[in-house]
Parts: C-alpha cells; sequence; structure tokens
C-alpha cells in the first residue's frame, strides 16, 4: 500500500507540473488547493542573521531578489536582475506525505540582463520543485538554486555570496559583498501590504553589494564590476482587495545613501496609505518614511510593443523633510519581462538611472524599479 500510494503521489505531482506551466497566474492557482496553516508575519519579529538569510517554510511566499549595475569592458554598461521565489503549497496531502520526491514547494526563478550599449534587454525564467535537489534553499544561510542558477553564501561572515545564472546567450558570474547592514523595512519588524493587520510581511535589504565577476554576450566573455542591491522577503498575505499591483524604487546615490519605496498601488492609480519608504545613510543606519512623507509622479509613460501594457517611464520622486528632489529615468525603455513559463506575470523591471538635488546640492545615483498589475490587475489569490 505505501509504494502505490507513493506512487500515485508522483503520478499526482509530474501532471501538476506541467498543467501549471500553462496557468495565467501560477500563484493564483496553487492557491486552489485547500490550504494547511502557514505562519502570518506578525510584529515583533527578532531577526537574527545569518539565519534570516535563508528560506522561512513557514511562510507560504519568499523571495531572494539580486539586481545591480556592472561596467565592462569601454565602459561597456550593464544592469542584472536574478530572482529566486518560494511558494508552499496549500496541500495537507503535500504535507502529510514522507517521500522527498512530494510536491511541498515550488520554486521560480527570472534571470534577466540590459545591455545598454545595444539597446537590448534579454530574460530567461525557471520553474522547479523541492526534492531530489532540483531546486530548494537552505534555512540556515543564503543557498537557493534552481538547476544551475544559484546565489550561495561564500564567506564566514556570510557578507559575501556568489551569484550564477545562464541562459542561451548570456549569463553572470558574480561575487556581491554587503558595504551595510542588513535594513529592516517597516515598523515592528512587519512591512505592511494593506489596511488589514494580516497584510504584513517580514522584508530586509542589503543596500549596498561591492560586485565583480563577469558578464558573457553572445559568446563574448568581459570582467565586470559595480553595485548590487538585495532584498528578501517572506510572509504568508497577498495584497488586500483593491490593489492592483505596486510600483517599487531601490536607489543609490553618489552621496551613499540609499531609497527604497514601494507604492500599493489602487485602480485608480493612487497609492494605498500602507505604502511606504526607507531612507538608508551612509553608516547603514535608516529611517522610515510614510506615504505622506514622500511624492511620487509620473512624467512619462512607454507602451509594450509585447504585451500592450503602457507602463511609467519617468518619475520625480522627493522626500521634502529630508530636501530631496530626484528625476529618475530608464536606461532603455524595453525591460518588460513576460513570464509564461514560470509565475504567468507580465512585469516591467529596469535598470534606471537618478538626477536631482540633495539639500540644494547635486546629486546622481542609479537604481531599479519594477512595476507590477499594468499588463494585468493583480488579482488575490484567495
Amino acid at each position: 500500500m505505501e509504494v502505490r500510494k507513493e506512487f500515485l503521489w508522483l503520478v499526482r505531482t509530474l501532471l501538476i507540473m506541467p498543467a501549471l506551466l500553462g496557468k495565467p497566474d501560477v500563484f493564483a492557482e496553487i492557491s486552489n488547493f485547500s490550504s494547511p496553516e502557514f505562519a502570518p508575519a506578525r510584529p515583533g519579529y527578532v531577526y537574527v542573521f545569518p539565519r534570516d538569510h535563508g528560506s522561512h517554510e513557514q511562510f507560504q511566499t519568499e523571495w531572494w531578489y539580486f539586481t545591480g549595475h556592472l561596467s565592462g569592458t569601454n565602459g561597456r554598461r550593464f544592469g542584472y536582475e536574478l530572482t529566486f521565489f518560494r511558494r508552499g503549497i496549500d496541500s495537507s496531502d503535500a504535507w502529510s506525505n514522507p517521500s522527498s520526491w512530494g510536491m511541498r514547494h515550488l520554486y521560480f526563478a527570472h534571470f534577466a540582463l540590459t545591455d545598454e550599449a545595444d539597446d537590448q534587454f534579454q530574460f530567461a525564467e525557471k520553474l522547479s520543485r523541492a526534492g531530489i535537489n532540483k531546486a530548494g534553499a537552505r534555512a540556515d544561510s543564503l543557498d537557493v538554486w534552481i538547476d544551475r542558477w544559484s546565489v550561495k553564501a561564500v564567506a564566514p561572515d556570510h557578507r559575501q555570496f556568489h551569484l550564477q545564472a545562464q541562459a542561451e546567450g548570456f549569463s553572470i558570474d558574480l561575487t556581491v559583498e554587503s558595504r551595510k547592514p542588513p535594513v529592516i523595512h517597516g515598523i515592528h519588524g512587519v512591512s505592511r501590504k494593506g489596511q488589514h493587520p494580516t497584510h504584513t510581511s517580514h522584508y530586509y535589504s542589503l543596500t549596498r553589494l561591492q560586485t565583480t565577476g563577469s558578464v558573457v554576450v553572445d559568446g563574448t566573455r568581459m570582467a565586470v564590476n559595480g553595485v548590487s542591491w538585495m532584498d528578501h522577503e517572506f510572509g504568508s498575505a497577498d495584497l488586500a482587495e483593491g490593489l492592483v499591483g505596486w510600483d517599487w524604487f531601490s536607489l543609490q546615490l553618489d552621496n551613499d545613501h540609499d531609497i527604497m519605496a514601494y507604492g500599493l498601488r489602487r485602480a485608480d492609480g493612487t497609492f494605498d496609505p500602507a505604502s511606504s519608504a526607507t531612507l538608508v545613510g551612509p553608516n547603514g543606519s535608516s529611517k522610515s518614511l510614510s506615504l505622506e512623507e514622500i511624492r511620487v509622479s509620473v512624467q512619462r509613460h512607454w507602451t509594450s510593443p509585447v504585451s500592450g501594457a503602457t507602463y511609467p517611464n519617468q518619475w520625480t520622486f522627493s522626500i521634502p523633510s529630508e530636501e530631496v528632489e530626484l528625476k529618475i529615468s530608464p536606461r532603455i525603455a524595453h525591460q518588460e519581462l513576460v513570464t509564461r513559463r514560470s509565475t504567468g506575470v507580465t512585469y516591467w523591471e529596469g535598470a534606471v538611472d537618478v538626477t536631482g538635488l540633495w539639500k540644494g546640492r547635486d546629486i546622481h545615483g542609479q537604481g531599479y524599479v519594477e512595476l507590477t498589475g499594468y499588463a494585468k490587475p493583480y488579482r488575490p489569490s484567495r
């Protein structure tokens, strides 16, 4: 009986996987299973590193997110994104099944490269399941992978990480080292994603990662160096009803200050009051900012020839209390990912340049912007 049960579970797993690949919203489909209990993100969470760099399987959704700006031969500039997602499956059968072949988690990954010299944007995606070492993440340190794509801590102090990803025609092999301590976003250890107390996550960033390594484009390998950013977020709640997506900004300024900001967007284009920002100082100190303390205005739009979605494509961003006034502009317009074979989400994720004033003085910088819900409004999965 046990052998037959294991066989039937394996068949079910193999049948579900290709079906999910064809779904427009994999996350929503997974949540249609009967639901076990995943932990909510509650105030008072105490971060402990390096443990919290690792996986948190008590929460349903988690991602590790790296973006960066790289300079190569003759000043050639690149932007990159490498993101790993974990989604716990809402199935009591999955969690009661003792086999290592049991499908308790799905893993997704997105990899993108912006080649500014050639005005070219490329991306690739992966989907796999935990078990038999095809994908997974350690719980005690940063070590997450799908096949040969991976991010792994490589130094005893867990401030240095190795990133690898290969796709047809482009790849990265990078070492990043944090120059600042982890920055915790939100209040009392939680980042709000809506008005209800359960619409929360745990969210931190490494905002300055010195980066070295290599990029391969069309068979040519070149040495690169630059600066990266890492986000790690985990929780069990989706966005609140009435929200269609979000606009997210990570900005690294040449006075060694960094800014993270996200706007939870309603259908009418306004931001929910739960939206917030974090200002990070040169020494890693941080200040949480409410929506009322920041100003974001769209100056220009761009329409994708692939999805037909129209995205904001230039912004003014200000923090009046800090005398910060910035202009944010994409390095190239077409930085859209249409992820039909993994998460099923179409979004814009791109490298940007920053200019403006800081307390009356000229300031420059760089960053990344993520825009979701423009091709298709966000739909809560339950």
